[in-house]
């Protein structure tokens, strides 16, 4: 029997406990309804007193809290500003120099001559041909002009130097050659044409390459072949293209800019230099690879890499950086100064004398002449025709690298003086 009045005692012991605790939780529901309702008087008494609702509340402690964090963040942001005008110069300078130094390649040069030692006088005599049908023919064959005046040289003449040295391999070959003929100069010519070819197309891919450029057209690759025929003040292309393209793409990798936009750009930019056609190297370049369907932002960097227009994007400013850096380096154009001061001059000296032409200034490195016409002696059309006709002497006798811009200026002044 004592087991069965155990059971009953735990049985109500439980049954007290289930009501106790129920009684608390009935108290601990009373409490919680009472301090919501004291809440809820409180939050009526506090808008009562500020004359705000929750709502206008809220909005009034987080616009404190935005303007405390603002002056923080402008503290913040006012400190690094002054941190970073202490340390821009250094750390540009570091940049530059280091860009420079990555700059540094081992491609070697090789100049074109435009000069050819013959052995004697009868050789010559042989290349003239009789009644000079040889050297005719030559110079209609290779587009280039000969002059046999100096004794012991041929000089070769072409501002197209992949012409030139065209012209220097088969003079070279017929040189050896028995058979000097019209129809034998034509024919070695033709031969020579194809090798020069397949040896810029091997340049072109060889430059891509050399800094890292990959799948480019063959048409592009061969046209930037002729970089290595090409130089600018003394200063070949393609010398000048992988160390432009080294300095541009460590300084986009410095700065964090997109180093391929910069170094198709550096690869490109020169393009137009070997181009056939009027107007601006730069804008010549980018017509010609719009057909290929460049990217915009590469095709910008080749258009805006002489400030032409103004800067796109951070890359094309990389380009322009880059590009003076090569060209504008001690020792990097070798062009002798008494032959560039005689340039210019002549420049001056062609344009004026043209009737109507007061006075003429040649700059820009020889890219530009400006033309002051007396506007007594010629009218507006007639300075058009005198300015075409500058650029086109220049072209002709003169050998400048680039594109020539010839600016005539007419101005007609009246005066009158109340005494």
């Amino acid at each position: 029997m004592a087991p069965q009045s155990d059971l009953i005692d735990l049985e109500k012991k439980l049954l007290e406990k289930e009501e106790k605790l129920e009684r608390e939780k009935e108290r601990l529901d009373k409490e919680r309804e009472e301090l919501v309702h004291l809440k809820d008087e409180y939050r009526e008494k506090l808008q009562r007193a500020s004359g705000l609702t929750e709502e206008e509340a809220k909005r009034i402690l987080l616009s404190e809290i935005e303007q405390k964090n603002a002056q923080i963040v402008a503290k913040t942001i006012k400190e690094r500003e002054e941190e970073a005008k202490r340390t821009v110069d250094k750390k540009s300078q570091e940049i530059l120099v280091d860009a420079m130094r990555h700059g540094a390649i081992n491609y070697i040069a090789e100049y074109t001559v435009s000069t050819i030692k013959i052995p004697d006088e009868e050789m010559k005599g042989r290349i003239i041909g009789k009644e000079g049908r040889n050297i005719r023919a030559f110079e209609n064959a290779t587009g280039v002009d000969v002059d046999l005046d100096e004794e012991g040289i041929i000089r070769l003449s072409s501002f197209d130097q992949v012409r030139r040295e065209i012209a220097r391999r088969a003079l070279e070959k017929l040189l050896t050659d028995t058979r000097i003929q019209p129809f034998r100069i034509e024919e070695i010519v033709e031969q020579t044409k194809k090798e020069v070819e397949k040896v810029m197309f091997e340049e072109g891919q060889k430059l891509a390459h050399e800094v890292g450029v990959y799948n480019l057209p063959v048409e592009i690759l061969s046209v930037i072949g002729r970089f290595k025929f090409r130089t600018s003040y003394g200063q070949n292309l393609i010398s000048h293209t992988i160390e432009e393209t080294k300095i541009g793409v460590y300084m986009a990798q410095e700065i964090g800019a997109d180093s391929n936009v910069v170094r198709l750009g550096c690869l490109l930019h020169d393009i137009g230099k070997v181009l056939e056609g009027e107007g601006n190297h730069a804008k010549l370049g980018a017509d010609f690879l719009k057909k290929f369907n460049i990217p915009d932002r590469v095709l910008n960097c080749v258009l805006e890499h002489h400030e032409d227009k103004p800067f796109s994007s951070v890359e094309s400013a990389i380009v322009y950086t880059a590009d003076a850096i090569s060209g504008a380096r001690p020792g990097a154009r070798q062009e002798n100064y008494e032959e560039y001061v005689k340039r210019l001059k002549e420049m001056e000296e062609i344009a004026k004398t043209y009737e109507g032409v007061s006075d003429a200034y040649a700059f820009e490195a020889g890219r530009e002449i400006r033309v002051i016409i007396d506007p007594g002696r010629l009218d507006d059309s007639q300075t058009i025709l005198a300015a075409e006709k500058i650029r086109e002497e220049i072209d002709k006798k003169l050998t400048i690298p680039g594109e020539v811009k010839v600016t005539a200026i007419r101005e007609f002044r009246a005066v009158s003086v109340n005494s």
